[in-house]
């Protein structure tokens, strides 16, 4: 009879367990909007992930670059000479680097005091400053961030294949391989096993595809582990719009995504817009210059480590020239907000593909009949443009059909210095799945 009490209590508490269990259970699930908005803790913040220096093929010293970047208002900034770090002492001959005694007399008007010279053999040298030594005179905290980082320029055969490492500690010296899919798989493994080893955030990214026409969609649909790719490049020569026998970095971008997603069970393919900066003393012209393309991410803090998880979380977008002020993918939709300037109009595509696509592909061939090695002719319902929007705000509401959808913001004002002529601004944002 004494248990009896104990035995209801126990029975009531039950009860309600069951009862709270079924209404959270029953209750349908819900997922909240990622909007990318400035709003406090969280900043946008602009940078370039692709740069080069006297270290390598570039006309101009670090600090110079830096400088330049700083003072366009860029937030961040990644050094990626070829196969080299900025991180031991070097001497160079003035007179054969690429920016000769021209290059050497504005640094010495920028920085006086800074340079250290000597004379060997009848030759004027110069000392190139350490990336650690830039970081020290130019970096701001929370204002301006430097990365080391490298272009790790590798090929199979003729083809170039270059891939850009960033916030890396060591250098990451080409590994080859026997085919393209083989050379970009094994460099980015090599990258993995040092942030693995490091414990240290980096990332790896594949540069300018169209480049000597050396990486095909087929060739990077099956790399693990590289989640970005170049899809805006701004060295003149990199044939981001392609041509009649080669597919665009956007043509690229889509089929890669779209095979992805269906055929390899790999995870979305973000783009970047980067500069490729080789040359620093004559803009504009029509060479490889700065401030032609940059990635913006959203961010609550200015380090390596946040800017890294928030790009592979795809909060961020790229552009050549068309700000953005909000991004929101919802389980129904993908809303952008444009920036508005008064001197331009926006045309706003909603781009994407549908589940049951057709995959199937027929290779290029040359005049006598031969396939190409190029990335081969698909189905146009890949990167089908599913909406187009006039104006500085869309939204595209999902029909539960799509496997992801982008969107690409065109501004009706040509590009300033344009890699290309004729070339207008444009913003990109990255895949989202509904």
């Amino acid at each position: 009879m004494r248990t009896r009490p104990l035995m209801l209590a126990v029975l009531s508490v039950l009860l309600v367990v069951c009862a709270v269990g079924l209404s959270l259970t029953d209750r349908p699930m819900t997922v909240s909007a990622d909007t990318l908005k400035a709003a406090a803790p969280l900043q946008w913040y602009r940078g370039n992930l692709h740069t080069h220096s006297l270290w390598s093929d570039g006309d101009d010293y670090l600090e110079m670059i830096a400088q330049w970047y700083r003072d366009h208002n860029y937030d961040f900034l990644c050094f990626t000479d070829h196969n080299v770090l900025a991180n031991r002492e070097r001497w160079i001959d003035v007179e054969k680097t690429k920016g000769g005694l021209k290059a050497l007399e504005k640094l010495k008007a920028k920085f006086p005091d800074w340079t250290e010279e000597r004379t060997k053999e009848g030759r004027l040298e110069v000392r190139l400053r350490r990336f650690d030594e830039v970081v020290e005179k130019l970096a701001i905290p929370g204002k301006f961030l430097l990365i080391q980082g490298e272009e790790v320029s590798d090929k199979f055969e003729k083809l170039p294949i270059h891939l850009n490492a960033h916030n890396v500690r060591d250098v990451i010296p080409p590994r080859g391989g026997d085919s393209v899919y083989e050379v970009i798989q094994n460099n980015v493994d090599s990258l993995t096993a040092q942030r693995e080893r490091t414990r240290q955030p980096m990332i790896i990214h594949l540069n300018h595809p169209n480049f000597g026409w050396g990486v095909a969609a087929e060739d990077l649909m099956r790399v693990r582990g590289e989640n970005f790719f170049e899809v805006y490049n701004g060295h003149p020569g990199v044939h981001n719009d392609g041509d009649e026998m080669h597919a665009s970095t956007e043509r690229i971008w889509d089929i890669v995504n779209s095979m992805r997603l269906t055929q390899f069970d790999l995870p979305l393919l973000y783009g970047l817009a980067t500069d490729d900066g080789h040359n620093y003393h004559n803009i504009p012209s029509r060479a490889s210059e700065p401030g032609r393309g940059w990635v913006t991410v959203l961010a609550a803090e200015l380090t390596p480590a946040s800017l890294i998880e928030n790009m592979e979380a795809g909060r961020f977008y790229s552009s050549s020239g068309v700000t953005l002020d909000e991004i929101t993918s919802t389980p129904g939709s993908l809303s952008v907000v444009v920036r508005p300037d008064p001197d331009a109009t926006y045309r706003i595509d909603f781009i994407g593909t549908a589940k049951g696509f057709d995959p199937n592909s027929e290779p290029y061939r040359d005049k006598d009949g031969k396939k190409l090695g190029v990335t081969r002719k698909y189905s146009s319902e890949i990167g089908a443009v599913l909406k187009s929007v006039e104006g500085t705000n869309a939204t595209y509401e999902f029909t539960g059909k799509e496997l992801y959808v982008r969107a690409r913001i065109t501004s009706s004002r040509k590009h300033p210095n344009p890699s290309v002529p004729g070339e207008f601004e444009r913003a990109w944002t990255q895949p989202v799945r509904p």
